[in-house]
């Protein structure tokens, strides 16, 4: 039978030959099976950052945030159709969702995750959770009723099926602003963001939901964020909108408009 690497089978091995084979056999099946995250001029690294995700998303939008505010170069791969994506379902397969953050070949899975992920990985940039326990609880708190609440409040909102599940849906939706209007302003002491100076966890988790905010405003005709109703909130989100790390990664509101209305089959869309 031919053997790896036996350029001449005729020829009588010798036992240190067949060992150096073995080796070479070993290495080469090794080298077969490993999937290198990517390769230049020959060279893999560990470090190389990849990011797939929809762009849509405001859970994916957090993590561009995230990433662009620690300054973290990485390669953004759009998955137009997620949920049949060979490399999502390779990468989460318990969730098939996206965003999924590829650190070298580590998938980090979930969007606050993957946040708190980049802050502890990446020392560049300022920090996105504050530095004190309790503040930090604080933090991830506010961060996940705002998932649990404010955007369960905006999806029902966009699917509800009559006017008086749409009417309900609202009043949530504002009395969700309301409570973040004083917890900006009990966080903020005063600046410009709920992070302090510079914008933190409460700030990506809550900003990346302002385009789909500004698409139920548009339709609505509510304005969910208004000067007289919530102050704090609207002058920053001005701020946020306008920040270096936000601004080239923001989805434009118009293709929202238009996304919103293919992906829901709904009067609220018409």
């Amino acid at each position: 039978k031919p053997q790896l690497f036996n350029t001449y089978p005729t020829q009588k091995k010798t036992a240190a030959s067949l060992i150096i084979s073995l080796v070479f056999r070993n290495q080469l099946i090794k080298l077969l099976r490993y999937k290198p995250a990517k390769s230049v001029m020959g060279l893999i690294s560990d470090e190389y950052v990849r990011l797939l995700g929809a762009w849509p998303s405001p859970f994916v939008l957090r993590t561009r945030i995230a990433l662009n505010l620690k300054r973290v170069p990485y390669e953004y791969l759009e998955e137009e159709d997620s949920l049949n994506s060979e490399s999502v379902l390779n990468y989460n397969p318990v969730h098939k969702q996206i965003p999924i953050l590829i650190h070298g070949n580590k998938p980090i899975r979930e969007s606050l995750n993957i946040v708190m992920y980049v802050d502890e990985t990446w020392l560049s940039g300022p920090p996105i959770l504050p530095s004190d326990p309790f503040d930090r609880a604080v933090a991830r708190f506010w961060d996940v009723y705002i998932d649990e609440h404010c955007f369960t409040s905006i999806n029902g909102v966009a699917v509800a099926k009559d006017e008086e599940e749409r009417k309900a849906a609202i009043a949530k939706l504002e009395m969700c602003m309301a409570l973040l209007e004083e917890t900006f302003q009990e966080c903020s002491k005063g600046r410009g963001f709920f992070g302090g100076d510079n914008i933190g966890f409460i700030d990506i988790g809550f900003g990346s939901m302002l385009g789909p905010l500004k698409v139920l405003e548009k339709f609505t005709g509510v304005k969910f964020i208004h000067p007289e109703t919530t102050p704090g909130l609207f002058h920053w989100a001005d701020r946020f909108y306008s920040h270096e790390a936000v601004k080239p990664v923001m989805p434009d509101i118009e293709k929202l408009v238009e996304f919103a209305r293919l992906k829901f089959n709904t009067s609220i869309f018409k």
